[in-house]
């Protein structure tokens, strides 16, 4: 354990209780997702806290897939929440499990139950149930089954095992305490009637058990010894606790409840994600504007970057919203100095150097990283006709306008200092459509033949040796108006002309750039060889760097 790192609460709570029981041989966590949903990016908070707490003590942490709602879950997501944790670089070996695997355990625990007279079959319809059990201010009024004898609520039970019952005709509940200041413990269901085909299972059951009894159960069965949640989870606790004293399953697991993940400009809801790709809003669960971790994949986000995201946000009791520009800061930080770098013009304007020879092709040499002399250099095709940006030149420039204008001079990175001549527009509409511009040819970058200095460096391509790109620019998918945080109907831009370096041919889905001056990009999984597609992972402004120098 590192010693100069400060401690979290969680951990300092398995501190003493390591050092008060000493009956815990290894501590043991687990992640337990609901295979009903992608998973993002605040559940790999979770994933990292879990897996994380159990590296640092020497102990296990275990997958497990809260499987106990059938009617949402799917193979699908299985899949996809491996793929996820696996990314993360966490590895639960040999111990993934499912709550399904233990149905015919809690069907037994739940018979224990009422043979001791703490749970019976309620008639009571939910919406019944919801009206007896009271508010925050009036306590609850008992269900009018709730003194069936032992043997009737055994038969019953065991009929609704074989399904003679029609779906939320009865529920099993604990018979705990309808005046409870904690609405949770006013005799909560345990099972429900639900005919629904389960993705491991199949019909074998038709009764299901509530997630507040599954998850002690399942806790003890695996020797869990701290079972670490979200805050909402807070209120369910005392329920979590009496499940596990009213069984005797050996283990006694405690129950620790952090802060969950909230960022500005983003959803954390599966339902709403769902919802967002049913309805067509973004293009499946892995769209790059998605929080989920299989989008913050596609759109080139490392698994480094969400670690070290984690890792500064922390772990606390009360809930907070982090804002969204510490993430980007994560990413920009290790991307640094790992990504190449290249140039890309996105919106490409042609510039002819007119004093040029024509038939001339000049390989130029350029640095790959300057934050990582190792990664080499790379040449550059240099040749009469260029692309440089369309934003890089004004015909009537602003003070402080250091770019391309009439009669200005600029270096072209790695290459020489060029001056606009004249411009070149569409008779018809005025637009323009090339520059005319001479070289210097003494000023070649890295030569040391001319000291003279210019002000502004622009990134640019040749255009006979350019290859074409779909660019994407993505914005956040939601916008703050007032509290509310509604859908950005600009939150994806293609750009369909774009005009990339010629070394960029080669590379493939994943691999991630610094576009100089435009930001970081990779390849999207959509990229072919006859037509690479490129996702901009975030720019280069780092509104988070800037906060903290204040």
């Amino acid at each position: 354990m590192n010693e100069f790192k400060p401690r979290n609460f969680i951990q300092n709570i398995i501190d003493e209780d390591l050092e008060k029981n000493k009956e815990i041989k290894r501590i043991h966590t687990r992640f337990p997702p609901e295979p009903n949903g992608y998973l993002h990016i605040g559940h790999a908070k979770s994933i990292c806290l879990n897996f994380g707490i159990a590296a640092e003590y020497g102990g296990l942490c275990n997958l497990r897939y809260d499987d106990t709602n059938p009617s949402k879950e799917d193979l699908e997501y299985v899949e996809s929440i491996e793929e996820d944790v696996k990314w993360l670089g966490f590895d639960w070996e040999d111990r993934k499990y499912y709550a399904s695997d233990y149905f015919e355990k809690m069907y037994e625990c739940a018979e224990e139950l009422i043979k001791a007279g703490k749970a019976f079959v309620c008639d009571l319809s939910a919406e019944e149930i919801r009206a007896y059990r009271g508010t925050l201010t009036e306590p609850g009024q008992e269900s009018p089954y709730r003194n069936r004898s032992i043997e009737e609520n055994l038969d019953l039970f065991r009929r609704m095992r074989e399904g003679e019952f029609p779906d939320g005709s009865r529920t099993l509940r604990a018979k705990i305490d309808m005046a409870s200041p904690n609405l949770n413990m006013r005799d909560p269901v345990l099972y429900r009637i639900l005919r629904a085909t389960h993705h491991r299972t199949g019909d074998k059951w038709c009764i299901y058990p509530m997630y507040d009894y599954a998850h002690p159960i399942s806790d003890a069965l695996e020797g869990i010894t701290h079972s670490i949640c979200t805050l909402e989870f807070e209120d369910h606790r005392p329920l979590y606790d009496w499940v596990i004293n009213n069984l005797d399953l050996g283990a006694k697991p405690r129950q620790i409840e952090f802060a969950r993940l909230d960022l500005t400009n983003t959803v954390m809801s599966k339902r709403k994600l769902r919802a967002l790709v049913e309805e067509g809003v973004v293009d499946g669960w892995d769209d790059p504007r998605m929080p989920t971790i299989s989008g913050i994949r596609r759109r080139g986000y490392t698994p480094e970057a969400i670690r070290d995201f984690c890792e500064r946000i922390g772990v606390a009791k009360a809930n907070s919203v982090v804002d969204i520009s510490l993430l980007e800061h994560c990413i920009r930080e290790d991307l640094n100095a790992k990504a190449p770098r290249v140039m890309a013009v996105l919106r490409p304007l042609k510039v002819i150097i007119v004093n040029y020879p024509e038939d001339q092709v000049e390989e130029l040499p350029a640095e790959n990283n300057p934050e990582n002399p190792e990664m080499g250099t790379r040449m550059l095709p240099f040749s009469r006709e260029l692309y440089i940006e369309q934003e890089d030149f004004m015909e009537e420039p602003p003070k402080k306008f250091f770019r391309l204008a009439p009669g200005k001079e600029v270096r072209l990175k790695h290459a020489y200092i060029i001056k606009c001549e004249n411009v070149v527009k569409d008779e018809k509409t005025g637009e323009i459509i090339e520059l005319h511009c001479t070289y210097d040819p003494e000023t070649r970058s890295g030569l040391g033949q001319s000291n003279r200095k210019v002000k502004g460096t622009l990134h640019w391509v040749s255009a006979a040796h350019a290859i074409k790109a779909e660019v994407r620019l993505f914005d956040y998918l939601f916008i703050n108006e007032g509290e509310e945080e509604v859908l950005n109907p600009h939150s994806l831009e293609r750009l369909s002309s774009c005009m990339l370096e010629p070394g960029l041919k080669k590379a493939n889905p994943g691999d991630k750039f610094q576009f100089l001056r435009q930001g970081y990009f990779c390849v999207d999984k959509d990229s072919t060889p006859e037509k690479l597609v490129f996702n901009r992972i975030v720019s280069l402004r780092d509104t988070w760097a800037k906060l903290q120098k204040k």
